[in-house]
């Protein structure tokens, strides 16, 4: 049994000083998930949702996986519900919504050359969790896919889709070609 875990099952009997252990060791990794999965602007308010949707759920907890799979997995539903929200608003406020002002709040920081978040931003949903989740936090692929629910090979063959997707951005974004950064066969 895992350092988080042990921690967590203290959490669970009543050990207040275990609770915010675990939370202090998993804070960062859990906003990032909430940075690439959810918003960036959001991160702090999700993270919060995060450890709040946790506590309720502590007793519920039966130690059968991993305490930092289960949280990521809390991590990402968070961030599911924040991102379909987040659709449904703006689908409401669309007709008042200035297009031109949206995307200049959303063009790369030139300095930089390719901004990380305008592309992953771009990414089919599947794509862009197997690839944080891997790539960004460097979680191995079979915790990947616990914390997705799906066989490591669709999590691998998902990075991997991401990583072209990502390459065609970043070469279309530097031959000036941003005006659509999302990739062809992508919805």
């Amino acid at each position: 049994m895992d350092h988080l875990t042990r921690l967590l099952l203290a959490a669970q009997q009543g050990d207040a000083a275990a609770l915010d252990r675990f939370v202090a060791e998993t804070q960062a990794e859990v906003w990032n998930v909430c940075r690439y999965l959810g918003d960036a602007r959001d991160a702090d308010d999700l993270a919060q949702e995060v450890y709040e949707r946790a506590i309720k759920s502590l007793p519920r907890y039966r130690a059968e996986g991993a305490a930092r799979g289960w949280l990521l997995t809390i991590a990402r539903r968070v961030c599911a519900d924040h991102v379909r929200r987040a659709q449904r608003r703006r689908r409401k406020e669309q007709a008042a919504v200035d297009e031109a002002h949206v995307q200049a709040d959303f063009l790369p920081d030139t300095t930089l050359g390719v901004d990380l978040d305008v592309l992953l931003g771009q990414l089919d949903d599947d794509r862009r969790t197997a690839f944080v989740l891997t790539q960004v936090l460097g979680m191995y692929y079979d915790e990947a896919a616990e914390v997705i629910g799906c066989p490591v090979g669709t999590v691998r063959s998902r990075v991997s889709r991401a990583r072209l997707d990502l390459a065609a951005m970043a070469t279309a974004t530097d031959d000036g070609e941003a005006d659509d950064l999302r990739p062809t066969g992508t919805k």
